[in-house]
Formats: structure tokens, C-alpha cells, sequence
């Protein structure tokens, strides 16, 4: 699909009454979602944060990264647990959201079942906020990040229990 076809889609459904459109061939898959409440609310929300995150980020960082690694380290020698679990990842740099707009729930809590293709947080990146899908289905057995924490590409986000 090209630029301009995407673009046309999406005028598209700007101008209809749709709020969302999935589009799905052997060679590519589009998901196209209208929701500005949604939008507008969690730019609010974000763009003070930014500034906070700059002035703590040299702090909260490194013991970030030292804590969650030595989190992983001791349960994986001791019990030997940590290797049945499956870990969800995040895509991209950006900020993690565990809720839609800071007035809903969160999209998954620890001990909630989630399947493939369930929305279970939001990474935000540039302003554009792009929902996470668990890629497996089971149980969230631990959220390893903080909600709007900025996250790294590859990031270990949850921990699933696939049994």
C-alpha cells in the first residue's frame, strides 16, 4: 500500500462515521483508529511529564535498569521460575501508559488473562500512541514497568505465565 492510498484511507474515515478500520493482506497489516478524546487527554497528561522526566531521568534511569536486572537475576538462580514465563516487549522507544486516558482502568493488572492480540498497554512515541498487543496468550504474572515510565526499544514490559 502506498503513501498517498494511506492517506486517502484516512481521510476517509475522518469524513465517515468510522472510528476504527483494520486492513489485513498477505503483504501488510493497517490498523487505522479515530479516537481524539482519547488523544487529547493523554497529550495533556504527557507533555508535563516530559520535563519532569528530563530533570529525574538521570537519577531514576540507572536504578531502573541495575533493579529490574537484579530483579530477574536472583528469581532466575533461586527458583528457577523466571524461564516458564514469557516476556512482552516493548516495539519502540517511547513512553508506557498502562491505561487509555488517565480516568480509565488499566488495560491489564497481575493476575489478569490476556490472549493474543489483546491491547495490554499503550507506548507512546512522538505523539502517536500506538497500542501493545500481548503477541501470546496466559497470565500477567508481574508489570515491569512503571506507568509513564520511558521505555527502550526491547524493553521487558510484563512477564506471562503461557501455561
Amino acid at each position: 500500500m502506498k503513501a498517498k492510498e494511506i492517506q486517502d484511507l484516512i481521510d476517509f474515515i475522518s469524513k465517515s462515521g468510522l472510528d476504527e478500520v483494520n486492513i489485513e493482506t498477505e503483504e501488510f497489516k493497517i490498523k487505522v483508529k479515530k479516537n481524539s478524546e482519547v488523544k487529547t487527554q493523554l497529550i495533556q497528561a504527557a507533555a508535563p511529564q516530559p520535563q519532569q522526566a528530563a530533570t529525574q531521568q538521570p537519577t531514576t534511569a540507572p536504578s531502573q535498569a541495575p533493579s529490574t536486572e537484579s530483579a530477574k537475576a536472583p528469581e532466575a538462580t533461586s527458583g528457577g521460575d523466571e524461564s516458564k514465563y514469557v516476556t512482552i516487549k516493548s516495539p519502540m522507544i517511547g513512553t508506557f501508559y498502562r491505561t487509555p486516558n488517565p480516568d480509565s482502568p488499566a488495560f491489564v493488572n497481575v493476575g489478569d488473562s490476556v490472549k493474543e492480540g489483546d491491547t495490554v498497554c499503550i507506548v507512546e512515541a512522538m505523539k502517536l500512541f500506538n497500542e501493545i498487543e500481548s503477541d501470546i496468550s496466559g497470565k500477567i504474572v508481574k508489570i515491569l514497568v512503571d506507568n509513564a515510565t520511558p521505555v527502550e526499544y526491547d524493553q521487558a514490559l510484563f512477564l506471562v505465565d503461557p501455561s
